[in-house]
């Protein structure tokens, strides 16, 4: 894994410089939450989601049929990014500090970060944020304070891409969770060759739905 360590003072980085790394197959990461520093990271191997290789249960497709959330698109991005943030019993330590989330709000105000939220009783239980470029979804990360409220913000997320004419969604690491939906790793060479031509794809994100809650029964 390639690993370039950058400092910005003051939280200081020009959002075209991120898009441009993300182009080229890097993207940033902080050591801490609580680091003054961020790194451009390239893993050897790169996880990925095709879309016709998704794996969901039987028993989530059963729950799925109750509508167990409410889900909404791109309203409440500072909280799922702070969410994501957020240090837990289980999560001791995180790589979102304060570098990483002035970034991606940035990116979500010009129109390159999303955010799926999951509700109950109006209640933000869960969700996931990325960036958006041609057709690829470069995910980032997601939380939960419920079962499966961040799956079935994964699912909705494929959903949409689907819809939207995406290739892939880039995962950058595998785990066993993701591994559990089909998510699968290819070498880095690979990857950048998709890359390169899925970022001149003219994808669609909102062609589903727009921006806002989806109706219940959608």
């Amino acid at each position: 894994m390639l690993k370039n360590k950058l400092y910005f003072p003051n939280y200081k980085i020009p959002f075209d410089e991120v898009i441009k790394a993300y182009k080229n197959g890097l993207f940033p990461m902080a050591e801490t939450a609580n680091s003054k520093e961020i790194y451009w990271i390239e893993p050897k191997n790169r996880g990925i989601f095709y879309f016709d290789k998704i794996k969901i249960s039987k028993k989530l497709r059963k729950i799925a049929k109750s509508n167990p959330f409410e889900i909404s698109v791109d309203l409440q991005f500072r909280k799922v990014i702070e969410s994501c943030s957020k240090l837990t019993a289980k999560r001791n330590d995180t790589w979102i500090n304060e570098t990483i989330k002035l970034i991606y709000l940035e990116l979500y105000e010009k129109g390159y970060a999303h955010s799926v939220e999951c509700y109950i009783n109006k209640e933000l239980v869960g969700g996931l944020y990325g960036l958006s470029i041609g057709g690829i979804f470069f995910g980032e990360s997601m939380f939960s304070t419920v079962s499966n409220a961040s799956k079935f913000a994964l699912f909705h997320l494929i959903e949409r891409l689907k819809i939207g004419n995406y290739d892939l969604i880039d995962t950058q690491f595998i785990n066993d969770y993701l591994l559990q939906f089909g998510a699968i790793e290819i070498p880095n060479k690979k990857f950048k060759h998709i890359l390169k031509k899925s970022i001149k794809k003219n994808s669609n994100f909102y062609k589903m739905h727009p921006k806002g809650f989806l109706p219940k029964n959608f």
